[in-house]
């Protein structure tokens, strides 16, 4: 037959950091916010950069009414052009996803098809 002793109540310990722990702990957490600052000002100004038009290098604006769609309002402003491009460009511009667009709404037209159909 075997005994079973038990040693006793065990103590806790406490963690302690000393300063030198803090200061690494610090250097750990302030890391990830550092590159984080440092890639948002990297890539911040890359739009402008890019060379591509934006919304002010000129546009005129329409409304959009009842029964319109990207499509519609692409062959009224620029009947001859193709409309896949404009429904592009307008759709680029006014950061359209999906070509989802909602009466009353306010799109850009890139001026050089200006919204002469309107």
């Amino acid at each position: 037959m075997s005994s079973i002793t038990f040693a006793g109540p065990v103590t806790a310990t406490r963690l302690r950091i000393t300063p030198r722990g803090r200061r690494v702990l610090a250097a750990l957490v302030a890391l990830p916010v550092a590159g984080a600052i440092a890639f948002a000002a990297l890539s911040g100004g890359s739009a402008l950069a890019s060379g591509e038009h934006t919304a002010g290098d000129g546009f005129a604006t329409v409304t959009v009414q009842p029964g319109d769609t990207l499509w519609s309002i692409a062959g009224e402003v620029a009947p001859d052009a193709d409309p896949r491009d404009v429904v592009a460009e307008i759709s680029k511009l006014n950061m359209v996803d999906g070509g989802v667009i909602e009466v009353g709404q306010h799109l850009a037209i890139p001026a050089r098809y200006g919204a002469t159909g309107r």
